[in-house]
């Protein structure tokens, strides 16, 4: 009697394969309670007068920058990237000066120059990678991208929610990225199950919540101070991968770092006014 050849439906799944299964119909089914829970809000839709700033973050932040950032990091070294994309909050608080009347405060101005040596100086004792111009052109677009969807985002804020202005301007965001669908289809075919716990951590944590975050933060103080907050980046970066990756931080990365702890406070000191001119007391009539 001949046998019969196993037949591939009938293989056994693997683990890994029905927990990413799972986790796919949890985060489905999440979507449906987001869904009511704007509704419940009466989030609805921004007004039009957020529309241009909502388009103008979702165009330049979440397209331009995301996928600019991460092409780029595969044509240069570490070093380069962290001195070249370091440069958006620069010029967010240049473009925030002139362009959203916030001014230069000389504080902001030297925490900031102080930060990006160490975000270079931290980015440059990791090494690795090869500078190439390609690599160089992509991430100098990176942070123009970063710094021209914030100075949109800014005004976007006066008219709609953080909520409706993170979410709106992903979705303009993820349009804006569909000429890279093919790309992601072939992609996703050969990801394990790894990969796509790390691309959900990703699009859920560092995305999705710490834009909404990013957005209150942004509708409560001016943009170029923000943006000099997110120089800390890299000196956090540097303390998570000593546990998590057994990445010790050499000596250069702990100089970075600490630079760019020293720029949050000295960026955010109040710039000192000089005292005006005291009114002398008005004469006492005299006595009639």
């Amino acid at each position: 009697m001949a046998q019969h050849e196993t037949s591939p439906v009938a293989a056994k799944t693997p683990a890994t394969a029905l927990a990413a299964a799972l986790l796919t119909m949890v985060l489905w089914a999440s979507a449906f309670v987001a869904i009511r829970h704007i509704a419940i809000r009466r989030e609805g839709l921004p007004p039009r007068a957020a529309w241009p700033g909502i388009a103008g973050m979702g165009v330049f932040w979440f397209g331009l920058y995301m996928v600019a950032l991460n092409w780029g990091g595969r044509h240069t070294d570490a070093g380069t990237a962290a001195l070249l994309v370091g440069a958006g909050p620069l010029l967010v608080a240049l473009l925030a000066g002139f362009l959203l009347h916030e001014g230069f405060p000389r504080p902001l101005l030297v925490g900031l120059a102080v930060a990006f040596v160490g975000a270079a100086l931290a980015g440059a004792s990791s090494g690795g990678g090869d500078t190439a111009v390609t690599g160089v052109l992509l991430c100098l677009a990176a942070a123009a991208g970063h710094a021209v969807g914030v100075i949109f985002q800014k005004p976007a804020l006066s008219h709609a929610s953080p909520l409706q202005v993170t979410a709106y301007a992903s979705t303009i965001g993820a349009i804006a990225c569909l000429p890279f669908a093919g790309q992601l289809v072939t992609d996703l075919g050969d990801a394990s199950a790894g990969s796509w716990a790390g691309v959900v951590y990703l699009g859920l944590l560092p995305t999705a919540l710490a834009f909404w975050t990013w957005s209150y933060a942004l509708a409560h103080m001016p943009a170029g101070r923000l943006g000099a907050v997110t120089y800390i980046v890299p000196a956090i970066t540097v303390l998570l991968a000593w546990p998590t990756l057994g990445e010790f931080p050499s000596s250069l990365a702990l100089a970075g770092g600490s630079l760019c702890l020293l720029d949050v406070g000295v960026s955010r000191r109040t710039p000192r006014t000089a005292p005006g001119p005291t009114a002398s007391p008005a004469p006492a009539a005299a006595p009639e």
